[in-house]
């Protein structure tokens, strides 16, 4: 019962801590909180300010102050003072945005009210900043939950490869022989495979930390080193080699979890399975912890989560209903079939890192054309793969084969319409950009700030700037979904569109990357690193509303636009 005790105790941190210690990508970061005291005649204003932290005035009143405080602040005014106050403040890892906030005596209470404003140029905050907020928020939970299921589904593919399946009836078979306590071990050791995926997120958000993990998934170097290991697992999967952890490893883990008892023998076997099923195992991790970290610093975990979820899910089961054991299918040539399939799917998906380096660094060599020419050959070679021999096999296996046979050629077929420009949605997170420059967007395109800016001075016509990244997944879904929309393309005819790539890796003539002037501009003009991140200017490059951040909802771009 301790042992029991102890393993719940250990598993419900590990998810608590997951959940609660870990800041998302996303985070609201509010290190100075203001407060106001009614004095009669004046009002005294002050800052308390978070340690760690110092505070940067810039404006007081109509007056440029531009001095630091790192404890606190306060200052008299007169009660009948409207007195605006610009500020942000940083610690030694990053910056908060400059806020305004305002405050007045009159405001229907006893004490002073801190009427908290973000500047936009002369504009306060708004009911349509509080809506991109929210929205920003919900789409960071939505993408998590997204990574979850992603996990889920690799789990369950795992579970079918040559290196689980056949682990599966032993290792029930093993704890129901063992004790009378047989189910309750397998189930244990159903959860100590969840304990050990779930540390492994965790090892990779505290090893690499927030920013590491979002350079992972815009690195060029890094994304071309993931292109290469991917393809030697696909190539691995088709057969041509095996990769494999030293024996001397799983032998040892496996003579260790015999001769220990209690839960630390359960979770020396559960070690022994992650490391045996790795060469089946590895490619589908390391796809699922590359996605993960182009998301947020959570994402790793809840990625693992699922994975680990669904890989330790027949464990249980079958240990607590062992008659299903005599009706599982018998390992044979068809999970010589599944591999291949992941195979042509490992293939495909690591053009996705390959196509990053490649845009980033101009080299060419992968375009959008030859990026989606290579996709159909994997999924018709997916299809024409299983129907080779399809009249050899089983009535049952002819239908299983059926149903992945045919969406794989209509998935293919679908993509054709791409090699003559189609935007095919399906792969928007995946594929390279549309080349904007001719699709119509804005009655002017640029990719250079100055150029834009100086033809929207000349023209007289409001700005639309899009900071974007090759690397960006969620960049591409809303050009698909949003900027390809002919309604908002006629609103869009109204602005000067600029779109800015900020990891562009291109050397301009001042010597800096492309990437580092645009990221440059977004950061220090517009308070922001994230990325998609839309901006409306006028003419003369002040803000004419809240920026706004990633939507697949056409009508909310589109309502969001001023002109």
């Amino acid at each position: 019962m301790q042992i029991k005790r102890n393993f719940y105790i250990l598993f419900l941190f590990l998810l608590t801590c997951g959940t609660y210690c870990l800041p998302l990508h996303a985070e609201i970061v509010q290190p100075v909180e203001w407060s106001g005291e009614d004095l009669g005649d004046s009002v005294r204003l002050t800052a308390r300010i978070d340690k760690g932290w110092h505070m940067t005035i810039i404006e007081f009143g109509d007056r440029e102050f531009d001095q630091e405080f790192s404890d606190s602040f306060s200052i008299t005014v007169a009660a009948n003072e409207l007195v605006p106050i610009r500020f942000n403040a940083c610690d030694d890892k990053r910056c908060t945005a400059p806020e305004v906030w305002e405050w007045e005596a009159d405001c229907g209470c006893e004490t002073v009210c801190p009427l908290p404003t973000a500047s936009v140029g002369n504009a306060a905050i708004s009911k349509e900043q509080i809506q991109n907020s929210n929205s920003k928020i919900q789409n960071d939970t939505h993408s998590l939950w997204i990574i979850f299921l992603l996990g889920l589904l690799g789990g369950l593919l795992a579970i079918f490869t040559p290196c689980v399946w056949p682990i599966i009836p032993m290792t029930v078979s093993f704890f129901l022989k063992r004790t009378d306590q047989g189910a309750r071990n397998a189930i244990l050791y159903g959860l100590s495979i969840v304990i050990l995926y779930v540390g492994l997120g965790l090892l990779v958000t505290v090893l690499f930390g927030a920013s590491a993990l979002n350079e992972l998934s815009t690195n060029a170097v890094v994304n071309i080193i993931f292109f290469l290991i991917l393809v030697i697992f696909a190539l691995s999967f088709f057969g041509l080699f095996e990769i494999t952890l030293p024996d001397n490893w799983s032998t040892a883990l496996d003579n260790k979890a015999r001769n220990t008892g209690g839960f630390l023998s359960i979770l020396l076997m559960a070690f022994t399975l992650v490391i045996v099923s790795f060469s089946c195992t590895g490619p589908i991790i390391g796809t699922l912890l590359v996605e993960a970290a182009g998301h947020s610093l959570l994402a790793p975990t809840m990625g693992m989560l699922g994975f680990a979820i669904a890989l330790a899910l027949p464990f249980s089961l079958f240990a607590m209903f062992p008659q299903w054991l005599k009706q599982m299918p018998k390992s044979g040539d068809w999970m010589t079939s599944f591999k291949v399939v992941l195979a042509f799917l490992e293939l495909a998906l690591s053009l996705k890192f390959l196509s990053v380096a490649d845009m980033a660094y101009g080299w060419g060599i992968l375009p959008r054309w030859l990026f989606i020419a290579i996709w159909i050959a994997c999924f018709l070679g997916i299809g024409i793969y299983l129907i080779w021999d399809i009249w050899s096999v089983s009535t049952p296996r002819k239908i299983i084969r059926a149903i992945v046979i045919i969406p794989s050629l209509a998935f293919a077929f679908y993509l054709v319409p791409g090699l003559r420009g189609a935007p095919v949605k399906a792969i928007s997170a995946f594929a390279p950009p549309v080349d904007r420059r001719d699709s119509g967007l804005g009655n002017s395109f640029f990719n250079d700030y100055d150029k834009g800016m100086a033809y929207a001075r000349k023209t007289g016509n409001p700005v639309i700037i899009d900071f974007t990244g090759y690397g960006c997944v969620n960049c591409r879904k809303m050009e698909a979904y949003v900027l390809d929309n002919d309604s908002v393309k006629e609103r869009l005819k109204n602005y000067v569109f600029i779109e800015l790539f900020v990891d562009d890796r291109q050397v301009a003539g001042d010597g800096q990357t492309i990437g580092d002037t645009n990221s440059r501009i977004q950061r220090e003009q517009f308070g922001s690193n994230a990325q998609p991140y839309f901006v409306q200017l006028d003419p003369q490059g002040k803000m004419t509303a809240e920026p706004m951040a990633f939507t697949t909802d056409p009508m909310a771009f589109i309502q969001w636009l001023k002109y």
